[in-house]
């Protein structure tokens, strides 16, 4: 496939052009991160956009991601047709050497990262070879994030230093780009639909979690605005994810509240990317990521039901979550748990 040299700045070039909408037809090469103002439509039309070599920056951000103070609005990602979104060749960012020796920060792996949007639309894209996370919110509400389809990078390097594919966890450490979730869902978001989203990835395919990270707490905040995630609805989930389908966390001081997750799907049975992945839904974690411990009040309202998994444990609830209710999970082809509670508050409900 030829793509076209400088296709960020083509890009750019239409949007700013005057008016409040632009549609985007061809094969591009990005090598900048293109910005997308309030009150505008884009439309990626049967189009393919990948990220140009040696690169070190978003696909798609909202215009004042990165500028303290301001927002945005009405901002609209729309792919028709066959629409491809490629990382193209890994830059070799990692959470691990993001920040040293003049590396930049991990979040410029993400191929789309809104901050401080009011009113968003994010739908029927296929993304592949995300660098990182493919796809990440902050401060964001009044949003719908739909149709979208991942397949991460499943390659490993072996013993012998070649390059194969196929993720097991007996060689996950060899794993070449970890942590590509698909939707990743952060601090201050509130009031958002995800729906059917499919795929494989090798983290989760969706997260919604709060953590006082530095992005959350210093790059893409509002100062005094809540940093709560709450009115959250995932549903129709179809995906092979290595690690979780769905994953939900709260720790460090924040908020999570009101989440609705429902009909999930395991579709890793025969998958060429990976063997079997840890969740189907996983709610909290085993191990403090902050000292300050979570707590039923700040982790409450959250109901998971349909579920269907052949991942090693089904649905596992991990330390204290207020108002929780989980209804009808399934296992299948060797599911070892359907469901695991650990250290749960008094008031989780479970309806197998």
């Amino acid at each position: 496939m030829e793509f076209i040299k400088n296709g960020a700045a083509a890009i750019q070039s239409q949007i700013d052009s005057g008016v409040n909408t632009a549609t985007v037809r061809g094969n591009y090469e990005i090598e900048k991160t293109i910005l997308i103002p309030s009150d505008f439509h884009l439309v990626l039309d049967n189009c393919c956009l990948r990220m140009a070599d040696n690169t070190f920056c978003n696909m798609f951000t909202n215009a004042n991601c990165r500028e303290t103070g301001k927002t945005d609005r009405n901002i609209i990602i729309e792919g028709r047709g066959n629409t491809v979104l490629d990382g193209g060749t890994y830059n070799g960012l990692s959470e691990r050497n993001h920040g040293k020796d003049g590396r930049p920060h991990i979040s410029v792996n993400n191929m789309i990262l809104f901050a401080k949007v009011d009113g968003f639309q994010v739908k029927n894209l296929h993304i592949r070879n995300q660098r990182w996370w493919a796809t990440n919110f902050l401060y964001c509400r009044n949003g719908y994030i739909a149709g979208l389809d991942f397949c991460s990078d499943a390659t490993y390097v072996d013993t012998d230093g070649q390059i194969k594919t196929g993720l097991d966890w007996s060689r996950y450490e060899a794993t070449r780009i970890k942590n590509s979730d698909g939707v990743d869902i952060r601090r201050g978001c509130r009031n958002i639909l995800i729906e059917n989203i499919t795929g494989f990835t090798e983290d989760d395919t969706v997260a919604i979690t709060s953590l006082p990270g530095e992005m959350e707490t210093e790059m893409f905040c509002i100062p005094g605005e809540s940093s709560d995630i709450s009115e959250i609805t995932v549903r129709n989930v179809r995906s092979s994810a290595f690690c979780s389908n769905v994953r939900l966390l709260c720790q460090g001081g924040g908020k999570v509240y009101n989440i609705l997750v429902e009909h999930v799907v395991d579709t890793s049975k025969d998958s060429p990317y990976m063997t079997r992945g840890a969740f189907g839904v996983r709610i909290g974690d085993q191990r403090p990521y902050n000292r300050q411990k979570p707590a039923a009040e700040d982790f409450y309202g959250i109901t998971v039901r349909d579920v269907v998994s052949r991942a090693s444990i089904g649905v596992g609830v991990y330390g204290p979550v207020g108002n929780c209710l989980i209804d009808r999970v399934a296992g299948f082809d060797g599911c070892e748990n359907t469901t695991v509670f650990q250290d749960c508050a008094d008031t989780l409900r479970y309806l197998p």
